[in-house]
């Protein structure tokens, strides 16, 4: 608040190229962030517009007719014409008809477009994508779950013994199958408790820099609405995939594990 902002033509202000710099605007007010473009732009009236353009033309300034900022105001800064207009009705079920009316018009050529049917017609246009997208993160998710299911089932041959020593200790064939789930379970639990956490903290930690830089704003936990169940059905997918290995033990006699068979 209170600082000045000099606007200028172009992304970024080049050596020699033109600039507002002489009629500097005061930031009056900032508003409340939407998570949308609209948090990256600067909003001026058409008559401040008109105001650093009075001693423009054909976009650049003209040498020698330099006009300070304090007499801009002696000049008509009412806009001779404008691009766009946001047009807002009262009565929300007569768009259709002002839109035919705007685009029907004899004496102007008007083009109205509906932001909201706009737009759903680009997501309709992309939604391909982001379908792909999730199919692509559901693959890694089952992968990943049978990643853990190879792993389990691999070491459980170098666990032979301990297991037989388990069975031998009065462990029945029920026990040993509980604890290779129990196993299975908590490590899909704890991985999954652990990727919940660095989100959690990742997006504590860099959720101011992502809306400055991107006008992103990432969400809490909270807000992820269907995401968290697909998170906790993925866990469960997962555990319920450690029954693989644990009926592997329990299928294991106790003499193959106290007389292992070497190749």
């Amino acid at each position: 608040m209170g600082d000045k902002i000099a606007l200028s033509h172009g992304m970024k202000i080049q050596q020699g190229e033109p600039s507002h710099a002489d009629k500097p605007f005061t930031v009056v007010g900032v508003l409340q962030p939407t998570g949308t473009p609209v948090d990256q732009s600067v909003h001026i009236s058409l008559a401040g517009m008109e105001a650093i353009h009075v001693d423009w033309a054909a976009g650049v300034p003209v040498p020698g007719a330099e006009i300070p900022a304090e007499y801009v105001t002696k000049f008509n800064l009412k806009p001779k014409s404008v691009t766009a207009v946001l047009l807002g009705l009262n009565n929300r079920a007569g768009v259709f008809r002002m839109q035919r009316e705007l685009e029907n018009r004899p004496d102007a050529a008007l083009s109205a477009i509906l932001p909201g049917v706009a737009l759903s017609s680009l997501w309709q246009t992309i939604g391909v994508v982001e379908q792909v997208l999730l199919f692509v993160a559901a693959l890694v998710a089952v992968v990943s779950a049978l990643g853990l299911t190879s792993v389990m089932l691999v070491t459980l041959g170098q666990r032979r013994r301990e297991l037989a020593v388990l069975r031998s200790t009065g462990a029945g064939p029920r026990t040993v199958f509980g604890l290779l789930f129990l196993e299975s379970a908590m490590v899909m639990w704890l991985g999954v408790a652990l990727g919940v956490l660095v989100l959690v903290l990742a997006s504590a930690a860099f959720a101011p820099w992502v809306q400055a830089q991107f006008g992103l704003q990432l969400v809490g936990l909270g807000e992820l609405g269907a995401g968290v169940f697909a998170v906790l059905a993925f866990a469960a997918f997962g555990s319920l995939l450690g029954l693989v290995p644990a009926f592997q033990a329990y299928r294991n006699q106790l003499q193959d594990g106290l007389n292992p068979k070497t190749n």
